[in-house]
């Protein structure tokens, strides 16, 4: 993995192994202040489904450069998290919420100890962080576009596209290969199939897809998952772009329905707020926002709270504890 995409006036990361509570060896990057400094904070940047976390080393390097540490760290399955032959591997979001992205916290927390964790979370990042058993020594929350892609709530003009896409043809793949050969198709990174599955088959309530079985542990599961969720009691901003066709208003609200535990905040963006033509699902992370939208990233997690000039609009508030999730719809707004 290389620094290529590092910020020309921060040094580059340092690989770090982490692992994870089955044993699964993760790897990752982090940037490390030296001296012990327990009020710095550190964060933990969740990547989206089949995206390596190189990815984010610019806009990750630009929060180290402006005082955080930063840990950065590949699913398993992904880039340097991926193993020899990845058919062989069984692993779905769940997976990569209990398991990995809660390696990613108790690794922060111990290697930090005493410091502030927030997390920065890209697309599924926003729904493993939920899943992780830690996320309620988590302080403060930004997530971009961060939805679990229940084909629905896709953006009405591109749906059809994309339900044939990643409903259709993307598991036929996973069950003719292994796992979906995706860099091949210019797609995104290969993916475990049980990812792709748990993509595909994305209902409203994520947790239906997992409650499977004898009914009483379907019932037990139809509980357990969300009330993971509700532990996380840090505040929350939840970014969306009005182009993004995966983090449409449907697609994040459902998702924030169920971080009852936090105050949650969800800002709308239209790319003419900030001076251009797209955004889309990826560009956040761009450097050519450096200016624009990292500036609002940063000065949520110092002091979770929007700045005054922040670009866009405030499409929904949530107090902590209230009711928002219900079986057949989405959260309504606050």
């Amino acid at each position: 993995m290389t620094n290529a995409n590092a910020a020309p006036d921060a040094p580059p990361p340092e690989p770090v192994t982490l692992r994870a509570a089955d044993g699964y060896v993760l790897h990752g990057q982090v940037w490390r202040h030296r001296g012990g400094a327990p009020g710095r904070p550190v964060t933990v940047v969740n990547c989206a489904t089949s995206v390596r976390c190189d990815y984010y080393f610019r806009f990750a390097a630009w929060l180290f450069a402006h005082g955080r540490d930063v840990l950065v760290y590949d699913y398993r399955g992904i880039g340097g998290s991926r193993p020899a032959r990845l058919a062989s591997l069984r692993a779905n979001w769940l997976d990569w919420g209990r398991l990995d992205c809660e390696a990613a916290l108790r690794h922060a927390l111990d290697a930090f100890p005493g410091q502030p964790l927030d997390v920065v979370a890209h697309s599924i990042g926003g729904f493993v962080l939920g899943l992780a058993p830690s996320n309620a020594q988590v302080r403060r929350v930004l997530t971009v576009g961060a939805q679990y892609a229940y084909w629905r709530d896709y953006l009405p003009a591109e749906r059809r596209r994309m339900w044939w896409k990643w409903h259709v043809a993307m598991p036929a793949l996973a069950a003719l290969c292994g796992y979906v050969p995706a860099r091949r198709l210019g797609w995104m990174e290969d993916t475990p199939r049980g990812v792709a599955l748990s993509w595909a088959r994305s209902r409203p309530r994520f947790e239906d897809v997992y409650a499977r079985g004898r009914h009483a542990q379907s019932v037990a599961c139809r509980a357990a998952l969300p009330a993971r969720f509700a532990a996380l009691t840090a505040p929350m901003l939840a970014i969306g772009f009005d182009d993004d066709a995966f983090g449409t208003v449907a697609a994040i609200e459902r998702l924030l329905g169920y971080y009852t535990g936090s105050d949650v905040t969800h800002l709308r963006i239209a790319p003419r707020d900030v001076g251009v033509d797209a955004i889309g699902h990826f560009a956040f992370f761009h450097s050519r926002f450096a200016d624009t939208l990292w500036p609002l990233a940063l000065h949520w997690l110092r002091h979770g709270a929007l700045p005054a000039d922040a670009p866009g609009t405030v499409h929904a508030r949530h107090a902590a504890a209230r009711a928002r999730h219900a079986p057949a719809g989405v959260a309504a707004n606050g």
